[in-house]
């Protein structure tokens, strides 16, 4: 059964404007789903045509302008029509010269509409930066949010309980809703992607190994040769058990036998294939955020637990506290906030806050503890930045328990609050 995804009707709208729109994200986490639902819809009341280029044969239709236009009117579309013809074309990054074909026909055939996805912003960016520029939407794709995952295992009644929480102010949150919580530890053990959500527990984890190994083979080796995969790999492991703390460059290079330029090279394809996101300190002087040391997250809980072959319940795991700072960061880029906007504060005498959302205009300070009881000294970092920048109010504390406001400067949210971050 289709489960709609909260982006679903931003998508549908965008039918109303003859930009090309071009969904990225990981290779699962539902672009094509999302394709073949606008394609259900719009055959209703449009002449539509779908691809897949993964398929070489499918490609060839479309490897021309020539080709591309012969083909749509083959399939329905005429020159003079007035309502859009709609082209969806799936995988289309896997093609360099893709991209003039689509810039041909949004400059010469505006009833013509074009969705297209792809799993590589690195391969995306390459293609449309200059050849696409002003003709295109690019829309990421994430895995589920935790209100998309609690639809998708039919759980309505829990997400009508976290509807209702502005009302609600309590210090024990975790009784007051024992299901939403129990719900949440299974999603930070096995994360969002759509095909590991809808499995049952015995196949999640296998689940999740036919997908990864689909992503060395067609994202990694896309990138990398052959013999570097090996490496790749060896680095990926490194940051899944080193999830959430600062990335010690040398140290990376040892482990994976390459040197630190090939380190930081690898990195960027994890960030850009869209296995990471990566964080960089918070400084007053924005020149000291590019040379320090950053914080690496996996994207997706499942996934870094995945890599380090560990899928044991929350009450064994010592490492909690970085899936749920994950768990946030990922909440938070799914609503829409930059990776490049979320940061954390370190000083020298080792203060820290453990998020800081710098959208250039307004800070955010946001501490996160994977606690039901919280202790003073867990709220020393916010105090300490408050002194150093009391400028910047209000502070947060996200926490298992309580969204009870601690004072009229620090305020707590529970994890399924994270909205109040961005509200103004």
């Amino acid at each position: 059964m289709y489960k709609e995804r909260l982006i679903y009707s931003a998508l549908e709208k965008q039918k109303d404007n003859n930009k090309i729109t071009i969904l990225t994200g990981a290779r699962q986490v539902g672009k094509t789903t999302l394709m073949r639902k606008l394609y259900e819809t719009f055959q209703k009341t449009h002449d539509v045509m779908f691809l897949d280029l993964d398929i070489y044969s499918m490609y060839e239709k479309v490897s021309t302008y020539e080709n591309c236009i012969n083909t749509l009117k083959l399939n329905g579309y005429k020159t003079s029509q007035k309502k859009p013809y709609i082209l969806f074309l799936d995988e289309f990054q896997r093609y360099a010269d893709i991209s003039r074909v689509l810039k041909n026909i949004y400059d010469h055939h505006s009833n013509i509409k074009i969705y297209a996805s792809g799993s590589s912003s690195l391969a995306i960016n390459e293609q449309v930066q200059e050849s696409l520029a002003g003709r295109k939407r690019i829309i990421h794709i994430y895995p589920l949010s935790f209100s998309e995952y609690l639809n998708f295992i039919e759980k309505d009644d829990l997400i009508q309980q976290i509807d209702r929480l502005p009302e609600i102010r309590s210090d024990n949150l975790t009784d007051l809703m024992p299901e939403v919580f129990q719900a949440l530890e299974k999603f930070l053990i096995y994360g969002g992607y759509p095909e590991v959500v809808l499995s049952s527990d015995k196949e999640k984890a296998d689940v999740l190994v036919s997908i990864f190994d689909l992503y060395v083979k067609k994202d990694l080796v896309d990138f990398l040769r052959v013999e570097r995969i090996k490496h790749a790999k060896t680095l990926i492991r490194h940051i899944a058990v080193n999830n959430g703390k600062e990335a010690k460059y040398s140290e990376m290079a040892q482990v994976a036998g390459i040197d630190e330029k090939t380190v930081k090279n690898y990195i960027e394809i994890l960030k850009e294939t869209f296995l990471i996101s990566v964080h960089s300190p918070w400084f007053t002087n924005r020149n000291k955020e590019l040379v320090k040391m950053p914080k690496v997250y996996f994207s997706d809980n499942g996934v870094r637990n995945y890599f380090i072959n560990n899928f044991n319940s929350v009450a064994l795991r010592s490492d909690m506290p970085f899936l749920f700072e994950g768990f946030v960061i990922s909440e938070l880029i799914k609503k829409g906030v930059s990776a490049d906007h979320i940061k954390f504060w370190r000083t020298k005498n080792k203060d820290e806050v453990d998020l800081i959302i710098d959208n250039g205009s307004e800070i955010r300070p946001v501490e996160i503890k994977f606690k039901k009881n919280l202790k003073s000294s867990d709220f020393k970092g916010l105090y300490k930045f408050n002194k150093t920048y009391p400028d910047h109010k209000p502070l947060f504390m996200v926490n298992l328990c309580s969204n009870t406001p601690v004072n009229d400067i620090i305020f707590q949210l529970s994890p399924f609050e994270i909205n109040g971050l961005l509200d103004s």
